[in-house]
């Protein structure tokens, strides 16, 4: 049986150095998703096309949507609360201030309005990454020894939470508790090293299968609930690094992409690296809490 193909298209062009961490805000009916890079979180409104930015004085991977319209900005040194029309930003904590190699990474809410969030290192150092959980305003590191975290996503249920560490090529599974906390050991769940890709950002659907950015490859792929590949979106650009499900019904699929360590030949080749594609994909999207600061 042939896997399905499915062609994203564009978006909203956007020469983002590192387009990541894109969140829907449905109560404002907004897509945000920041350039890390370039320091600057971008908007969509998917009902009427509008879009726009903020510039930060500082790198950020992810804005989660707070009550209010209020955004949690996670920096590289740094969580803060955000408002995005006035511009008026208030440092919350620090987020590895110590320690000037790291810098955020990837981020997700878990089904009880917990954000976990990753750090990495600056230039990718081997092991300078970690993964936390910040649970009702307290951060607490579950993981470290990690290079690249990613794909950070959970079962609807609430049951499992996945993750992968870029460099190896495979997503983790992680068993939860009943208040979303770890069990154990997590577990090899799915391999995608013998692809052509990395994996990267990850989404699930309402189905529970996770759409999974393949960064190199020029694909996100849909994987079933034993981590086979089902599905595979294509795009004309190599570098995705996340997708989000956005829209009143969280109908169609969003895909964030880079153009980071592209030299001027692939940049000739692929001009649209960097904008935001979007493909529809036959299923919805999963809708996630509003992240809980108490």
């Amino acid at each position: 049986m042939m896997t399905p193909r499915i062609r994203a298209e564009l978006a909203v062009e956007r020469h983002c150095e590192l387009g990541e961490g894109p969140q829907w805000h449905a109560a404002t009916g907004r897509l945000y998703w920041c350039d890390i890079l370039a320091r600057r979180l971008h908007w969509l409104a998917p009902s009427t096309g509008a879009t726009g930015q903020h510039a930060l004085d500082h790198r950020v991977s992810l804005a989660a949507p707070l009550a209010g319209g209020e955004l949690l900005l996670v920096g590289e040194d740094r969580l803060s609360r955000f408002d995005p029309h006035d511009g008026r930003v208030e440092k919350l904590l620090d987020f590895e201030a110590d320690n000037p190699v790291t810098r955020s990474n990837d981020g997700r809410v878990d089904r009880h309005g917990s954000l976990w969030l990753s750090s990495m290192g600056k230039e990718a150092e081997p092991g300078a990454g970690s993964l936390y959980r910040l649970h009702r305003g307290e951060l607490t590191r579950l993981r470290t020894g990690l290079t690249i975290p990613n794909a950070i996503c959970f079962s609807p249920d609430g049951e499992f939470a996945w993750f992968t560490d870029t460099v190896t090529g495979v997503v983790m599974r992680w068993a939860l508790d009943h208040e979303g906390w770890p069990l154990g050991e997590p577990t090899h769940w799915a391999d995608v090293s013998g692809t052509s890709g990395h994996p990267d950002g990850a989404v699930v659907d309402a189905e529970g299968y996770l759409w999974l950015a393949l960064w190199g490859a020029g694909q996100v792929v849909r994987l079933d609930h034993d981590g086979h590949i089902v599905a595979e979106i294509e795009l004309p650009v190599t570098q995705p690094s996340c997708p989000v499900f956005a829209g009143k019904n969280l109908e169609r699929l969003y895909i964030t992409t880079a153009r980071e360590s592209l030299d001027d030949a692939a940049l000739a080749a692929q001009p649209l690296a960097g904008a935001l594609f979007v493909a529809d994909v036959g299923v919805t999207g999963l809708a996630e809490p509003l992240l809980r600061l108490t």
